[in-house]
């Protein structure tokens, strides 16, 4: 079971955590996890290119030292990256050193102070310790591209039903969400930029957001 909607309940109980970017201008923050990999990040590259959108892609440090060429295109594409862990590690599962330590490896080859939770889960400690170092992004819109029990079509109404300005929507550029993610990528894209909207990345740095935040005041 899962949320496809973050309500706004869990938002304030985690105010620390970034969960979408406040505003009033029509932008919509894509955000990609658990790559990157041959098969799909290219792909991925290639819609957001038609449209001249930009994303965030929260990599898997073991896939980035398995794939470094699709890294490379990810970083020279002008999109940001994030720290996904480097085994894709769930918070809840491991103690806090080995959690911790997964990290700083995925850190050596991804530079960034975005940092996302595989699962969304950590443990208060975790969060506690890695907010020192890093922004932690979750997101208010889950596409569901994951989930083989939905359709194609749903998955594409899980995003255009929920996203508002400054929504942060998660997809994964994995082969589990392949199939779906062909279908609804491309869609969305299309839909959101005859709504007038523009596709950003994440800021790296709290002084970017602060400038994002007085643009669109």
């Amino acid at each position: 079971m899962y949320l496809i909607k973050t309500p706004q309940f869990i938002q304030d109980l985690f105010p620390n955590f970034t969960w979408r970017i406040p505003g009033k201008e029509k932008i919509v923050y894509l955000t990609f996890d658990d790559g990157p990999i041959p098969e799909v990040t290219p792909w991925v590259l290639e819609q957001l290119e038609a449209y001249n959108a930009h994303a965030t892609f929260f990599c898997v440090g073991e896939n980035i030292h398995r794939h470094p060429e699709v890294f490379q295109q990810v970083v020279e594409a002008g999109h940001a990256v994030g720290n996904h862990t480097n085994q894709h590690l769930n918070g809840w599962s491991v103690d806090n050193l080995t959690y911790f330590h997964d990290i700083r490896h995925c850190a050596r080859a991804v530079k960034t102070t975005l940092f996302r939770p595989p699962y969304g889960r950590m443990k208060p400690k975790q969060a506690q310790f890695l907010q020192r170092h890093y922004r932690i992004v979750m997101w208010d819109v889950l596409s569901g591209d994951f989930d083989p029990n939905i359709s194609n079509e749903q998955c594409l109404d899980n995003v255009i039903s929920n996203v508002n300005p400054g929504s942060i929507v998660v997809f994964h550029d994995s082969l589990k969400a392949q199939e779906k993610l062909e279908y609804v990528l491309p869609r969305v894209l299309e839909h959101f930029k005859n709504q007038g909207y523009e596709f950003h990345a994440l800021s790296t740095s709290e002084e970017e957001q602060q400038v994002n935040l007085r643009k669109s005041a």
